[in-house]
């Protein structure tokens, strides 16, 4: 089974690698989807995978990187997307 959910992280998200790290993250937990800086400084996250997968890369999201701080993180399901990789914009 796979499901999908859709982050918003906020905090200091933007210039410390963290879309990077993310995308790390993902490829050791099988997980697809992207993450993306957003003009108001949040990166988007989309990640899809196991609901084992999911929750171990969302309580990932919850600290980031060395570097990071998240201050925020909102996330909710979204239907299924067949994607493959997990890319970085």
């Amino acid at each position: 089974m796979t499901i999908c959910i859709r982050c918003l992280v906020s905090g200091r998200v933007q210039g410390v690698f963290f879309r990077a790290s993310a995308r790390h993250q993902a490829q050791s937990l099988g997980i697809t989807g992207h993450a993306r800086n957003l003009p108001d400084g949040r990166v988007e996250v989309l990640a899809c995978g196991t609901p084992e997968a999911v929750d171990q890369f969302k309580a990932w999201l919850t600290r980031g990187p060395d570097g990071a701080r998240v201050d925020n993180l909102a996330c909710e399901t979204v239907d299924e997307q067949r994607l493959s990789g997990f890319s970085v914009g």
